[in-house]
């Protein structure tokens, strides 16, 4: 699948992504700095109503917001590798335990621990078009 769209229209490419992929547990996204990887994940976090601030977790390395589905809580894990140098290194900060967790993973800059994503992990590509459009290459199930 592939996506071209404005930043304006981001909320309705997050709905687009739910409703796509709602199965789905594990996201990886690519792309340079300032691509809209940030942007498009707290698009998604409004979609499914997180009532936590979300913001950039590249110096905790995981965030933790909730939201609710079918009257549970439930947890996403936003997860920004930037900072770590390998796998081991994911692990020991807790990735590991996020991605088998079966709660929704949302992993910035995945290309630092690519051994810890499941097969099924839909893989999100970021390509700057221009200041206000991005193009999206989604890969997976």
């Amino acid at each position: 699948m592939e996506l071209e769209y404005s930043l304006d229209e981001v909320k309705e490419v997050a709905t687009r992504l739910w409703n796509g992929f709602n199965s789905s547990r594990i996201f990886a996204f690519h792309g340079q700095m300032g691509a809209g990887k940030t942007t498009l994940i707290n698009a998604l976090c409004d979609v499914k109503q997180v009532k936590d601030t979300v913001s950039s977790p590249t110096f905790s390395i995981i965030n933790e917001y909730l939201y609710e589905e079918s009257g549970y809580a439930r947890s996403i894990y936003h997860i920004d590798l930037y900072r770590l140098k390998d796998e081991d290194e994911a692990i020991r900060a807790g990735v590991e335990d996020c991605i088998f967790s079966g709660q929704i993973c949302l992993v910035e800059w995945p290309e630092r621990a690519p051994g810890l994503l499941p097969p099924d992990t839909i893989h999100l590509h970021f390509e700057v078009l221009d200041e206000g459009r991005r193009r999206l290459k989604i890969n997976g199930n």
